[in-house]
């Protein structure tokens, strides 16, 4: 498919400067651009390549302001970075949809598929199952007894979907998801071994969430662990059971969340942070990377470090421990002249 500069500009509401009839058909990074690419432009840093791209038409925000002549077509926009979402999510709309059951796969006698829906190869889908309209299940996915798929959502290749889980509408879970393993519980013995504790729960994954790959989340142990609306969870995340997570909040990849935490809503955990279980973040908190938290946290907060503490006491405090090592020279000087003062007797 091909677009001119104006077609593009009439549908962001932005203005062209330069040849409005040029045309492109694809998109590429502004510093790896190619002729009949669209490229943009919103992060300072990458300013320097607007003037050697190779991209036919550049998207760049109202007030920019170009120092030298440029190579391409600008279209002045609002937002840069939301008009190319903008324009990347009507590429990935137009392109065709998958529809229809292929063979071998499995669905059972008392299964419900939705208008449109698509099934790929060597998928399962069990007893009772409830796959709504124009569900995309990719091939090799597992969708257990009496689990439900809500409409417009994708299931990628080698998801899992335990029995009597549910996912909401307009989700996308990407390769080898699971939701509704069991979760991590066991009863310590007698004689030092474990029994393990029936995890009789399911998952609720409300409506628009996305979970990248190889992510699990936990069944709960009675009741629910709950992904409420609009969540996005990167890959190789550990959910574990009852957790609840807030409506719009961010998981950065690799991020644990023990048993029963409760996060809030619109939180923006970042890579690698550990929280404890049985605790309560508040809303609108912000965590980065690597941090554990093992306490509440109060709405509002922005916490840093292990244990986590306030971000600008742990800048100052990273600042302090940086200088360590002169700190300690500095203090075995001062002692030893002091020491040397000592025997001299001044």
């Amino acid at each position: 498919m091909e677009f001119s500069a104006n077609d593009i500009a009439g549908l962001l509401g932005g203005e062209v400067e330069g040849d409005g009839s040029v045309k492109v058909n694809n998109v590429s990074k502004i510093d790896q651009g190619i002729p009949g690419t669209l490229a943009f432009l919103s992060n300072p840093a990458y300013t320097k390549y607007i003037y050697t791209t190779k991209a036919s038409v550049v998207l760049v925000n109202r007030d920019f302001k170009p120092e030298n002549e440029l190579p391409c077509t600008l279209i002045r926009v609002d937002d840069a970075y939301a008009s190319i979402a903008k324009l990347l999510n009507y590429y990935e709309q137009s392109k065709p949809k998958k529809v229809g059951i292929e063979q071998p796969s499995y669905i059972s006698e008392s299964a419900s598929i939705g208008e449109q829906a698509y099934v790929g190869a060597f998928a399962y889908v069990g007893e009772n199952a409830i796959v709504g309209k124009n569900v995309k299940i990719y091939p090799n996915v597992y969708i257990g007894d009496g689990a439900t798929i809500g409409d417009d959502t994708i299931l990628y290749a080698g998801v899992k979907i335990y029995a009597g889980c549910n996912v909401g509408k307009n989700c996308i879970l990407h390769a080898g998801v699971v939701i509704g393993s069991d979760g991590f519980g066991f009863a310590p013995a007698a004689d030092g071994s474990y029994d393990k504790i029936a995890q009789v729960g399911n998952v609720e994954v409300k409506d628009g969430v996305e979970i990248g790959a190889n992510t699990t989340i936990d069944c709960a142990t009675m009741g629910s662990t709950v992904i409420n609306e609009g969540v996005k969870i990167d890959n190789l995340v550990q959910i574990a059971h009852n957790v609840e997570v807030g409506k719009n909040t961010v998981i950065v990849a690799q991020v644990g969340v023990a048993g029963s935490a409760k996060i809030g809503e619109n939180c923006m955990l970042g890579g690698q942070v550990g929280i404890v279980g049985h605790i309560r973040i508040g809303n609108n908190v912000k965590i980065g990377a690597q941090s554990g938290i093992g306490n509440n946290v109060k709405d509002n907060s922005t916490l840093w470090g292990t244990p986590a503490f306030g971000y600008r006491d742990f800048m100052k405090s990273y600042a302090v421990f940086k200088n360590l090592p002169q700190l300690r020279s500095d203090v075995v000087e001062l002692r030893r002249k002091m020491k040397d003062q000592e025997g001299t007797g001044e």
